[in-house]
């Protein structure tokens, strides 16, 4: 299997293509990485060095990739953090273009927009533009909970608002999509959900939560999910084996209180998890 992944690179640490990457092959997968910014450490620590990207650059490095020949192999395209709606149409290109090579290749967008607690973090015009062009393009969108209520503009607690939102988010083009860090009306205290929508039925997936906060890990679960979605074609069971990996690497993150995100280290977890989390049907 081969996976286009078009996302930002930090040297140290763990986020984006250096979060995606890595997990994919321990899978056994070919990763074809294009990034988009490339970066001494994720911002998250207030200072960094290095630079942004732009559109061209990508086209540039796609026309290097088409001219091998290779596209009518490539599985499905893989996208994260878009820097500028420049950035983002190029994107769109790419995974257009391995369309157009390979009719059977999914794209799968990790819409990144914002988070609770800190809001809206992108540019201004990066949510209208995952809103209106790149979801229409997606097969699979992997929000997290803040993220799907901006996208359905709409609050999503319930069970019945959770539906709701699910039903407009769909409604923009994605057929597949997995809501992470969800924090229900239902969810308890100490645990955290996941939740997958596919052909009009909810599945969840319920996990400890863990006493650790690190970047990286929506990445991670993005891209796991989105291999095991393309080898198994099932959202629930997609969603079972990426959350049960990243539990497992974030529980020895977190023993060690590390951080970064401990990848190599607990590299195992990412093919025989130590503990499995079933995906339970909820609607």
């Amino acid at each position: 299997m081969n996976i286009l992944s078009i996302q930002s690179h930090v040297a140290y640490g763990h986020v984006g293509n250096d979060a995606a990457v890595f997990p994919l092959q321990r899978l056994g997968i070919e990763v074809w990485p294009i990034h988009t910014v490339q970066f001494s450490n994720h911002t998250g620590y207030g200072a960094w060095k290095g630079r942004v990207f732009d559109g061209a650059a990508i086209h540039e490095l796609m026309d290097g990739i088409e001219a091998r020949g290779v596209l009518p192999k490539c599985d499905g395209v893989l996208s994260g953090y878009m820097g500028s709606a420049e950035i983002g149409e190029a994107i769109l290109d790419a995974a257009a273009r391995v369309k157009r090579a390979n009719p059977d290749a999914l794209y799968c967008c990790d819409p990144v927009i914002g988070d609770v607690g800190r809001g809206v973090f992108v540019q201004t015009a990066i949510p209208e533009f995952i809103k209106l062009r790149a979801a229409a393009s997606a097969d699979l969108l992997t929000p997290n909970h803040f993220e799907l209520q901006h996208l359905a503009g709409r609050v999503a607690h319930t069970r019945n608002e959770l539906r709701a939102a699910l039903k407009a988010v769909h409604a923009l083009g994605p057929r597949v999509i997995l809501v992470t860090s969800v924090e229900a009306d239902d969810t308890p205290d100490d645990n955290i959900d996941l939740i997958a929508s596919e052909g009009g039925d909810l599945f969840r997936v319920r996990t400890p939560r863990l006493p650790i906060s690190v970047n990286g890990a929506g990445d991670a679960i993005a891209a796991l999910f989105f291999a095991h979605y393309l080898r198994e074609k099932s959202a629930a069971a997609a969603m079972s084996k990426a959350a049960s990996s990243v539990f497992g690497v974030l529980k020895r993150t977190a023993d060690k209180a590390a951080r970064e995100m401990l990848l190599v280290e607990a590299q195992e977890e990412l093919v025989t998890p130590s503990r499995v989390f079933e995906a339970e049907r909820i609607g």
